[in-house]
């Protein structure tokens, strides 16, 4: 692995173009001639258009839906460049797909997220810059180094900006597995921690939520990793709703937002749903309800420290 390219080079594929674009503008770059499309046959077919013999080349790509067909982006590319004697590879991926096919939950499942980690590796990248991975462990599934970027101060900055006084705000985890998140952000703002404690009795009958702390007559922040679906944000505002909260906000680092996402989002009692934009969103999903929030001074910034061999640690403080 090299350790040093020679200048930056910005490249991207189709999963996120504008990001890229507002990334290489910070560092005061335009982003690299790069052909990204499709044989008639339906094969990825890519072509770079300008030397990157000795350069530290950054390929940003999210490898969100179509997860499939970005991902083969991400990989082919990353080996045009190892075939074109580029300095060091990059791979950007501010939302790392496969990420919650983490470990074997029944017999003869897959650990999908390895796989992938193997096939990014064996492309030819250097080192991945990422962004609030599902599981942080899932840094030790790639042979080469990982910077692990967090969008908990970006929320921060926004909700302090936001809501000014925080006296009768209160922050809640949605479910028991995103507590350290939640928590994160209750302690930079320095407000107090509620959780939703999510329970079936038995077979067949709905489950019984529980909210642990105290959110009645507060404005609440539902904190998450990534929204997919919905239902899990969705169920936990009604639930906040129905034991008095006086405002119900909601935020997540990937809004992955699919199938009946944003009806239920609309129907919710949801007031707000913020999302940092490591996955864009398409027309249809851009409704009243939800803000988005650009991630690229963050990811800029961690490219250019990347460049210069310099401490990525101080991105994660607030």
């Amino acid at each position: 692995m090299n350790l040093h390219g020679k200048d930056i080079k910005i490249f991207t594929g189709n999963s996120n173009r504008d990001l890229a674009a507002e990334i290489a503008a910070k560092l005061g770059l335009s982003v690299g001639k790069a052909t990204v499309g499709k044989f008639s046959d339906g094969e990825t077919q890519i072509s770079i258009g300008e030397v990157v013999r000795g350069s530290d080349v950054f390929i940003i790509q999210s490898t969100c839906p179509p997860v499939n067909d970005h991902l083969v982006e991400l990989l082919i590319m990353i080996d045009a460049m190892k075939r074109a004697s580029a300095g060091r590879i990059t791979a950007v991926i501010p939302y790392f797909g496969y990420a919650r096919q983490d470990r074997k939950a029944k017999a003869r499942d897959p650990i999908s997220a390895k796989l992938v980690a193997n096939l990014i590796t064996v492309a030819g990248a250097d080192r991945v810059l990422t962004m609030d991975l599902h599981a942080p462990q899932l840094q030790g599934f790639f042979d080469i180094p990982v910077d692990h970027l967090l969008g908990v101060p970006l929320l921060v900055d926004y909700y302090r900006k936001k809501f000014g006084k925080l006296d009768d705000v209160t922050v809640v985890s949605p479910d028991v597995g995103n507590v350290t998140r939640t928590r994160m952000i209750a302690e930079k703002l320095d407000i107090p921690l509620a959780i939703i404690d999510k329970r079936r009795p038995k077979a067949n009958v709905s489950e019984v939520m529980n909210v642990i702390g105290d959110v009645q007559g507060k404005r609440a922040i539902l904190v998450d990793d990534l929204v997919d679906t919905g239902g899990t944000i969705v169920n936990a505002s009604y639930a906040l709703a129905e034991i008095g909260a006086k405002e119900i906000h909601a935020c997540c680092t990937h809004g992955v937002l699919s199938g009946p996402a944003i009806k239920l989002i609309e129907e919710s009692p949801i007031n707000e749903l913020v999302t940092l934009n490591t996955i864009p969103l398409s027309e249809e999903k851009k409704i009243d309800k939800i803000v988005s929030i650009s991630v690229a001074g963050l990811f800029a910034e961690a490219i250019e420290r990347i460049y210069k061999d310099l401490s990525i640690s101080t991105l994660f403080q607030d």
